[in-house]
């Protein structure tokens, strides 16, 4: 059950990184939806803090490479 629960969080964190048209934008958004889905599932644990702040650091890292890839730096060639 965890296991699902933090999967369908990052893919939601990843998913939604990319909304805003800068590259600030895209990490505020995605540190915001990451330390709250963090805090969520690390309160499953009793430890909401840690949580948050890997949240946080996974969904910041989740907006960057969203914007990279709307940026065309990653390539298939």
């Amino acid at each position: 059950m965890k296991v699902t629960t933090v999967t369908a969080a990052f893919a939601c964190i990843v998913l939604l990184g990319g909304c805003g048209t800068t590259t600030t934008s895209r990490v505020a958004t995605g540190t915001g939806l990451g330390a709250a889905s963090g805090a969520a599932i690390g309160s499953f644990s009793g430890n909401a803090g840690r949580g948050a702040l890997i949240g946080a650091g996974v969904g910041a890292l989740g907006g960057v490479l969203v914007d990279e890839h709307q940026r065309g730096s990653f390539s298939n060639n």
